[in-house]
């Protein structure tokens, strides 16, 4: 199994931090492990230890064309000499962007579904075809968002974590921020960003903690507006945001969630949402193998 890398809680120093008197810190998931980077280190732990444990050689998992989540599966499969699978969303194309390349590199065997099947792919029958097509295997849902992922995603804080005042997270399917509401001390505040457009993600959320009997001691907030135009949309902005605090504080954040996580957070600074004195710890949930794709996509150099 893979072993983690050293990752701090990096605390950085800005004009608004300062003049408003607070503490910002961040926590450095993305230093966890170059190919299975961040959140996906917690929700892949203990998924891969059930494959194993219950006599599966191969995973099988679903994502799209730049997922964080396939390209972590393939090099977390890899690492505990299983094979892989990744069902990718829509048409096969000529060439591989550079996120499916290292899924194959990493021994991820690719097959397509088209998106309307893609859609449907939780259902029974759909899972039945794949059975049929690839024979057994363990299935890790879409973004890894499982029970075994948020247990996982509860090791996320730790025991100096408990100091801060508010714990500040990205959400894309809510399993990372549904581990950190099961963690969390009373007297915190954990604010969720969503990267998707819409507040049917609330309702999502409520959905996931009753389902795990997830039951928050702390209280909590959810922020819709910072989406940028929705899941993997970007503006100027945005862009030049990442651009900025990867210049002044040489930390690389991502246009998906990490950067829009960030932006919102600081907005929420120069807002005075944060009362002063307040310890505020941002989760960097990694997902930087997407860069590399994302200039490729758009001619871009984050």
């Amino acid at each position: 199994m893979i072993t983690p890398n050293p990752y701090p809680n990096q605390k950085i120093i800005t004009p608004e931090s300062l003049s408003q008197n607070l503490e910002i810190y961040i926590k450095r998931l993305d230093m966890i492990h170059p190919l299975v980077s961040g959140n996906k280190f917690f929700k892949l732990k203990y998924n891969l230890e059930e494959a194993l444990n219950s006599g599966n050689d191969t995973i099988l998992t679903f994502g799209g064309a730049y997922s964080n989540h396939i390209q972590a599966s393939a090099a977390a499969a890899k690492a505990a000499h299983l094979k892989a699978i990744g069902i990718i969303r829509g048409d096969k194309q000529n060439s591989l962007n550079p996120t499916l390349q290292a899924a194959v590199e990493n021994g991820m065997h690719l097959s397509y579904m088209d998106r309307e099947t893609y859609r449907k792919k939780n259902q029974t029958e759909v899972i039945h075809s794949l059975h049929q097509q690839f024979g057994k295997f363990y299935l890790i849902p879409e973004g890894g968002t499982n029970a075994l992922a948020i247990k996982g995603c509860k090791e996320i804080i730790e025991q100096e974590d408990l100091k801060m005042d508010y714990i500040c997270s990205s959400i894309g399917t809510g399993g990372t921020i549904a581990g950190l509401l099961a963690s969390a001390a009373e007297k915190q505040k954990v604010l969720g960003f969503s990267s998707l457009k819409g507040s049917f993600i609330i309702n999502e959320i409520n959905e996931l903690l009753e389902t795990q009997q997830i039951h928050p001691k702390c209280s909590w907030e959810i922020f819709t507006d910072y989406h940028f135009g929705g899941y993997a949309k970007h503006k100027p902005a945005l862009i030049e945001f990442i651009k900025n605090f990867k210049n002044e504080h040489n930390i690389p954040l991502d246009p998906v969630y990490t950067g829009k996580l960030f932006y919102g957070v600081f907005d929420l600074i120069k807002k005075g949402y944060f009362p002063s004195g307040s310890k505020v710890l941002i989760i960097h949930s990694g997902g930087l193998q997407g860069i590399k794709g994302f200039n490729q996509r758009h001619k871009e150099s984050l």
